[in-house]
């Protein structure tokens, strides 16, 4: 595989940070509140990584109405407690490090608003690896993976980036397809939230952070 790209790109939630936990658990407290059934934990697993309302509205069948105060109730609980309940998976964050000290500028590109990315990278103590924290707009108009990614390489491009030969990292079909949208390849993750049916149009399937250096910086 070519590794000669120009410029890298990092999901977040399941590439990152093992967040399901604050995820589902903030999901669960949001239907309670609703007075809805709360979905089982397999059920629940499925909200993370795609954009939220999409999520209401193909999971859990909301109306537009319905997903805006589930949406105004969930990131109330998140941000209460859900930001704080997750983990980094051992090994990236020696990867980030590798990409920092390269040439290469790293943008993340996530689903989940902003605010709350950073403030976990912040507690994770990773923001100071990107160059570039690029995720969905607050209102959620800027939510597709699509959307997300286009953003991120304008912001990387302003920034001085050559945005020529860009990779996508992460662990769900909707980075791939994303990705793909913009013309760009995505390298998929196996310790995250994505099935094998989702490594579909793929450049390359990592099952260790440590496999991602060589793929990505050439060494």
């Amino acid at each position: 595989m070519n590794t000669d790209w120009t410029c890298i790109l990092f999901d977040l939630d399941g590439t990152i940070t093992h967040s399901a936990p604050g995820i589902t658990a903030s999901l669960g407290l949001m239907f309670e509140e609703l007075g809805k059934p709360v979905p089982s934990a397999a059920e629940l697993l499925e909200y993370v990584g795609p954009p939220i309302l999409d999520s209401f509205r193909d999971l859990a069948g909301m109306t537009h109405e319905e997903s805006a105060q589930a949406l105004a109730i969930y990131r109330r609980h998140y941000l209460e407690n859900g930001t704080s309940n997750s983990s980094v998976y051992p090994g990236i964050p020696e990867v980030l490090r590798a990409i920092h000290k390269s040439p290469l500028l790293l943008s993340l590109a996530t689903s989940k608003p902003e605010f709350p990315a950073a403030v976990m990278l912040d507690n994770a103590n990773l923001t100071q690896y990107f160059d570039v924290i690029t995720g969905a707009s607050a209102d959620e108009v800027r939510s597709a993976k699509a959307d997300v990614i286009a953003e991120a390489l304008v912001r990387l491009k302003a920034l001085g980036a050559d945005v020529s030969r860009p990779v996508m990292v992460g662990d769900r079909k909707h980075d791939v397809e994303g990705a793909a949208a913009n013309g760009v390849p995505t390298i998929f993750v196996e310790w995250g939230y994505g099935s094998p049916a989702e490594h579909v149009g793929t450049i390359e399937v990592v099952q260790a952070p440590e496999q991602l250096v060589p793929l990505l910086l050439g060494r």
